[in-house]
């Protein structure tokens, strides 16, 4: 699987340390920077890079997906989830990491470089790229919901309020 990645200084050495690992195990990272430790740089230079490639290679019919990576994660994860097509879940835990591909279909992972071991977001990498989509039609549903609303700004209905059970 091609692997997307994108980072800020905070995320530089899990970053090697992802290029090198998703290697081992048979994918093909694609670095999208930055190269070297700059503590003043911007994480949307690069994980907006990473973001659009994924973007770009689903359109296209490849399955292919990204990492971005900060301090916290927060940033990043706004950052990928500004480009069409995109949705990026902050992994902070393996069940996070897990729930973002079940249930979201998540095409980028964001994850805190500063907030957990390097044996712990390994893990939530590992779990996200094995993890498929579920299909269950209400996650489905939601995913949809959002696409329509990300491609031309309309709300999803209001639910209506059940009828009053007589017997409650």
């Amino acid at each position: 699987m091609r692997v997307h990645l994108g980072c800020d200084h905070a995320g530089l050495d899990l970053k090697e340390h992802l290029t090198a690992w998703l290697t081992e195990h048979g994918h093909e990272p694609v670095d999208h920077g930055p190269f070297w430790y700059d503590a003043d740089d911007d994480y949307p230079v690069f994980c907006l890079r990473a973001a659009e490639a994924v973007a770009a290679e689903r359109a296209g019919g490849q399955d292919s997906v990204g990492i971005v990576i900060g301090g916290s994660g927060n940033g990043e994860q706004m950052a990928a989830n500004k480009v069409d097509g995109v949705r990026c879940a902050l992994a902070w835990s393996e069940e996070t990491a897990l729930l973002a591909r079940q249930h979201n279909d998540a095409n980028v992972v964001a994850i805190g470089g500063r907030m957990h071991s390097l044996a712990e977001m390994t893990r939530f990498v590992e779990l996200f790229l094995a993890e498929p989509f579920s299909g269950a039609e209400r996650h489905a549903r939601r995913i949809a919901q959002l696409a329509t609303y990300e491609t031309d700004g309309t709300l999803p209905p209001l639910p209506e309020r059940p009828a009053a059970d007589p017997d409650a």
